[in-house]
Order: structure tokens, then C-alpha cells, then sequence
């Protein structure tokens, strides 16, 4: 558990500080024309513009989610599962953390170039913490023990 809650940690702070920097920074508006693109935008919804979900029952959502999520990491044993697993929690947490504090997320990269509707999304570090943390959540998951 202590990879899991030291992964949670950093990645947690790295969300915060991201957030604290590009809304204080001119580089939020740099890279245009190029495969990534920082583009600021505030997201009062669910992602994927899944506009349905909102205020409370969002925040519900996402604390349950984590809550799933933490039981999931306390019954892996493997090394990746619980990296993993505290890495999408701790993006998690920072998701949550600025949908209480601010009521929306701040969401600033986007790819300009990426197939279909790919190009319209905006994401932040977190929900790549999320999306990678879970993906090697998924491998630790499926490696059997020797």
C-alpha cells in the first residue's frame, strides 16, 4: 500500500501544480499548429462531454469511483497493479480536488491532429494519470505469480 499511496501522492501534487502554473503562465497558449496543443478550458462536466452528470451527483460519482478503485489496489499484490493503481488515484484525487475547490477542472492539452474525435477533447495531467494508472493496473492484474 505504500507504492500505492506515495504513487497517489506525487501524482496528486503534479495535477495541483500544473493547474497552479498554466493559469499563471503565458505558455498556456503556445504550441499552436502542433500535434499537442495547450489550449485552456474550464470543464464544469463530466469528461467526454458527458454534460448529464453534474454538480453533486458528479461529485458522488467520482468519490465512488476512487473509493472502487482503492478497494481494487488493497487486493492486488503485484508491484504494477498497486503503481497503477495509485497512479489513477492520485489523478483521480486531483480531478476531485478541483471539482470541490473550483467546481469545474481545468483541461488544457488538446491534439489538434488526432484521428476523429480525438482532436475535439481537451484533457489534463490527471486524466493521463488516470488513463495510464489503470492501464497498468489492467497488466499487474493479468501477470500470474510464479
Amino acid at each position: 500500500m505504500i507504492i500505492a499511496g506515495l504513487a497517489a501522492g506525487i501524482a496528486a501534487g503534479l495535477c495541483t501544480l500544473a493547474r497552479w502554473y498554466l493559469e499563471r503562465s503565458s505558455l498556456r497558449t503556445t504550441g499552436r499548429g502542433g500535434r499537442a496543443v495547450l489550449q485552456p478550458l474550464y470543464n464544469e462536466g463530466a469528461g467526454f462531454g458527458c454534460g448529464w452528470l453534474w454538480g453533486r451527483g458528479l461529485l458522488a460519482g467520482s468519490a465512488a469511483a476512487l473509493a472502487a478503485l482503492l478497494w481494487e489496489i488493497r487486493h492486488h499484490r503485484g508491484v504494477l497493479a498497486k503503481l497503477g493503481g495509485g497512479i489513477a488515484l492520485g489523478g483521480g484525487i486531483g480531478n476531485l480536488w478541483e471539482r470541490i475547490r473550483y467546481g469545474r477542472v481545468f483541461d488544457y492539452i488538446r491534439f489538434p491532429k488526432a484521428p476523429g474525435c480525438l482532436r475535439q477533447w481537451v484533457f489534463n495531467l490527471a486524466d493521463f494519470f488516470i488513463f495510464i494508472g489503470i492501464g497498468c493496473l489492467l497488466l499487474g492484474s493479468l501477470r500470474r505469480k510464479k
